[in-house]
């Protein structure tokens, strides 16, 4: 593990924070590796403005306890967590003191793979969640922007091994996305740990 000093993106109304190098290439590609055939994957239907799709994307759901997430009309049932994804967590947990109880995964399998504007604001995540998201294979995009402040955005490349966390009010102000992208683009899994009482 290298962890580097964190990156403040200083943003207003926000507490955003990005360690480029959380894990080391080596522990980043043996993650990356297992996770990929270990994690059970599936891809739901979800509804957006009446119109219900395919999910543009993979995901998986797992909790240290039995509560379920839901989402955009989604309900996720929690899964055990692996000990791959166990040692993550504590990895993340010993670094910024919190103690996460779940874990949405996503599987990015090329560009076209997206995830549209939203924030992380479901009420089972309780007000001003901390998200921990580390980001593991192809880097992509992670695009934010003020939902009053129309002047107010920031774009930051979610590299290999990399861990993001928002925090305090960031929820409540900002929206968040990664874009789809017409550059040829390989597999990218971003894990991000939660609090779900």
């Amino acid at each position: 593990m290298l962890f580097k000093n964190p990156i403040d993106l200083k943003l207003q109304d926000a507490n955003v924070h990005y360690y480029p190098s959380f894990l080391d290439k080596q522990e980043a590609d043996f993650y990356f590796k297992n996770l990929i055939n270990q994690i059970q994957w599936q891809q739901d239907r979800i509804t957006v403005y009446g119109k219900t799709y395919l999910q543009p994307r993979l995901t998986a759901f797992y909790a240290t306890n039995t509560s379920i997430y839901k989402y955009s009309n989604i309900t996720m049932q929690p899964l055990v967590f692996t000990n791959h994804l166990l040692d993550i967590k504590t990895k993340i947990e010993a670094k910024i003191k919190t103690r996460f109880t779940s874990c949405l995964a996503n599987l990015y399998r090329d560009g076209s793979d997206s995830n549209g504007w939203h924030a992380d604001n479901e009420p089972t995540l309780g007000k001003n969640p901390i998200i921990a998201s580390l980001s593991l294979g192809a880097e992509r995009f992670f695009y934010l922007k003020h939902r009053t402040n129309k002047t107010l955005k920031r774009k930051i490349n979610l590299e290999h091994g990399s861990l993001l966390i928002m925090q305090g009010e960031t929820q409540t102000h900002w929206l968040h996305q990664i874009p789809k992208t017409k550059k040829k683009i390989g597999h990218r899994i971003n894990l991000t740990f939660r609090i779900i009482i």
